[in-house]
């Protein structure tokens, strides 16, 4: 048998039982429980978002307002997330060499350059990797919302890949039994797709046939839990559900805050709009901002208030800003990689707190640069991984978690 024709009768296996994709591992020993990351893709533009230069020409009209943190700016479309700027912590001074959309995306994820030769892991698979789920029962990496672009688990097993959610509002798809199906029929499948299963791992030595055979082991323990019902965001009440708004971002984010609830590790959420605004960038804007506003604000409050900001790291990121200057032909902004703007809230971070900063036109860093590197070292490292351990890839290459990325203490308290 072929690898290609191996791993087709693997996901064949595994899709037979719902793909389904879970962790059973030691719970992690840092302060932070949980990660939740806000992935804007497209290139957020800073200046005119949460670095935004006051009275300058490059913010073409766009006003700034004060935020609940003392001497914090943000644009006036995030006058929502003004009143949580005391729970966030704006790094102004990303940068990264990657302008195009792809790789900017695949380092923002992995900490890695895009090659040829091999697909590293995103975070969360790090996450389930060394630290699993803090539910034995469910997954301890999901994705909701996500691209195709994703990198997945990489080189790592297919069982560390994050679980998809496509649409938060339908929750997680085909966990359900058939009409058709009685318990007993399923039992009698599930024994023989095991028995199967293991006699094809004994006689296989790649390592994702057990992999998805332990995919599937977990699928039906989870199908069979009432563990289950964590995704479900209808079970919320409908003044919960405003809060975050009737989109798919909201959605999102309210089965993010669910899931942490419940004990999952990490928890990414991609927005759905694009936010690469090349064209008539105040217009855009201000289509746009309205929800992610909405959603990212309804998040940090709701776990504020429920007690779980403390132990919950939430991240906000994007594969760069764009240029601070307004194209006079297209009326929208390009990629810009020199410098750009992340944030991270909760999770024993210092609310109401700027580190770095960028020039006065938001051109490039003037204090404090941050790679992503150091940025995702530092999310690891909240999350109590070791930034030392070192994996190694089918071909024998070592890697660690944020590559050379060093920790940005000071945005702790």
């Amino acid at each position: 048998m072929t690898d290609i024709t191996r791993r087709r009768f693997i996901e064949a296996f595994a899709a037979s039982c719902m793909g389904v994709k879970m962790l059973h591992a030691a719970p992690a020993k840092g302060k932070v429980k949980s990660v939740i990351y806000l992935y804007l893709r497209g290139g957020l533009s800073h200046v005119d978002t949460f670095d935004p230069k006051p009275g300058r020409p490059e913010m073409a009209g766009v006003g700034t307002i004060k935020t609940r943190a003392d001497g914090v700016l943000v644009s006036e479309w995030f006058s929502r997330m003004a009143q949580q700027m005391q729970h966030v912590a704006l790094v102004r001074s990303m940068t990264s060499t990657q302008g195009v959309h792809e790789n900017g995306n695949y380092l923002a994820h992995t900490s890695y350059f895009t090659t040829p030769t091999i697909t590293h892991p995103c975070l969360g698979s790090w996450a389930a990797k060394l630290l699993g789920s803090g539910n034995p029962l469910l997954p301890g990496n999901i994705l909701i919302n996500g691209s195709s672009g994703h990198p997945g688990s990489g080189y790592m097993a297919a069982d560390l890949a994050p679980l998809p959610i496509v649409d938060p509002a339908a929750g997680l798809q085909n966990a359900a039994l058939p009409q058709k199906v009685t318990e007993a029929a399923f039992s009698r499948r599930s024994a023989m797709a095991q028995l199967l299963g293991k006699r094809f791992v004994e006689h296989t030595p790649h390592r994702d046939a057990a992999a998805y055979l332990k995919v599937q082991q977990e699928a039906v323990a989870l199908m069979k839990s009432e563990d289950l019902k964590v995704f479900d965001i209808s079970l919320e009440s409908e003044k919960t559900r405003a809060a975050y708004g009737d989109h798919t971002f909201g959605k999102g984010c309210l089965l993010a805050r669910r899931l942490v609830e419940s004990g999952v590790r990490f928890i990414e959420v991609e927005d759905d709009q694009n936010w690469d605004t090349h064209n008539d960038q105040v217009a855009s804007m201000q289509n746009m901002t309205p929800s992610a506003d909405q959603s990212m604000a309804a998040l940090l409050e709701d776990l504020h208030q429920r007690g779980l900001l403390d132990s919950t790291l939430v991240v906000m990121a994007t594969e760069f800003g764009r240029s601070p200057q307004i194209n006079e032909v297209t009326a929208g902004r390009g990629h810009h990689p020199g410098v750009f703007t992340w944030w991270m809230a909760g999770g024993g971070v210092k609310g109401g707190y700027v580190y770095g900063q960028s020039d006065e036109a938001g051109e490039r860093v003037a204090d404090k640069p941050v790679t992503m590197q150091d940025f995702n070292a530092t999310v690891a490292h909240a999350l109590g991984m070791n930034l030392k351990h070192v994996e190694h890839s089918p071909s024998g290459r070592p890697f660690t978690v944020a590559d050379k990325g060093k920790v940005i203490t000071d945005l702790f308290v």
